[in-house]
């Protein structure tokens, strides 16, 4: 069994301290195989805040991580910054690469940088980034879950969220799933759901899932929704289709801990990507 879990829009510098330890204990007992942390790990870009957010990561041990950026790990206030270097304390607490990717025998995990310095907080996937995806996707084993993590949607559930929505998804999603892709996982709304793309887009080749995640840490909490990880457990080799199962898990103020909310069950194609040209 491999796990997965998708921690997004901690935003350090408005996090909840209870809520930290309360996670950490999570990450702790869960031993994840890998840890996604789907963009916005700050509030304001401050050096300060990804300190934070590096000093939590450093916590969870030896367990890998990917880290994308989200809008909000670029500079708002600080024009000169955004516009000359604006990942410069993204990198210094976390590398060089904005578009990491992770494997192992059970999972590719591709991250791609959907911010946009010109865009306020809107996010962008360019035609470059959406080849260079579906070509890694391409080359997946047929054991693997293959997961493409960005930081803003490419599918919501409420029309009011439309204007979230990343630009270039449409063609993406096309592409992607034409390469064979499983789970595009995201954050950006502070907004948990699962979401069928072989039924929100027409003529999808194949069954493919978005994947949302709340605020992990913030006090910038949507609704009456609580923090929320994704918890996503995935077993290959296993006879019939590939299967996974995507569980939220909630803060409770009362127990001080994380508990399991929903969780959905997943089933993917079980024969190899379907090549496509570009």
């Amino acid at each position: 069994m491999t796990l997965l879990l998708q921690i997004s829009d901690p935003h350090f510098g408005t996090e909840r301290a209870a809520v930290v330890e309360a996670l950490l204990r999570f990450a702790d007992a869960m031993a994840p195989d890998l840890v996604v942390m789907s963009g916005d790990l700050t509030q304001r870009a401050r050096r300060g805040q990804f300190r934070a957010a590096r000093a939590f990561v450093d916590r969870l041990g030896r367990t890998p991580t990917l880290v994308i950026p989200g809008n909000h790990d670029i500079p708002l206030f600080n024009p000169f910054a955004r516009l000359v270097d604006p990942y410069a304390n993204h990198r210094r607490a976390f590398g060089p690469d904005l578009e990491p990717v992770f494997e192992s025998p059970e999972l590719l995990v591709i991250g791609i940088n959907t911010t946009r310095p010109y865009r306020h907080k809107d996010g962008e996937v360019s035609m470059q980034q959406v080849k260079r995806v579906a070509e890694r996707l391409e080359r997946a084993s047929p054991a693997q879950l293959r997961v493409v993590v960005a930081h803003q949607p490419v599918a919501v559930t409420r029309a009011q969220d439309e204007a979230n929505l990343l630009h270039g998804h449409a063609r993406a999603v096309q592409r992607w799933a034409r390469a064979g892709a499983d789970l595009i996982a995201g954050g950006h709304i502070h907004l948990p759901y699962v979401l069928p793309l072989h039924d929100t887009f027409a003529n999808l080749p194949r069954r493919m899932w978005a994947v949302q995640a709340g605020t992990a840490l913030s006090t910038r909490l949507r609704g009456e929704i609580n923090n929320s990880v994704n918890l996503i457990r995935y077993e290959a080799g296993m006879p019939g289709p590939r299967r996974a199962v995507v569980e939220r898990w909630d803060y409770s103020e009362t127990s001080a801990a994380f508990g399991r909310v929903t969780h959905h069950e997943l089933v993917f194609e079980a024969a190899q990507p379907v090549c496509a040209t570009p």
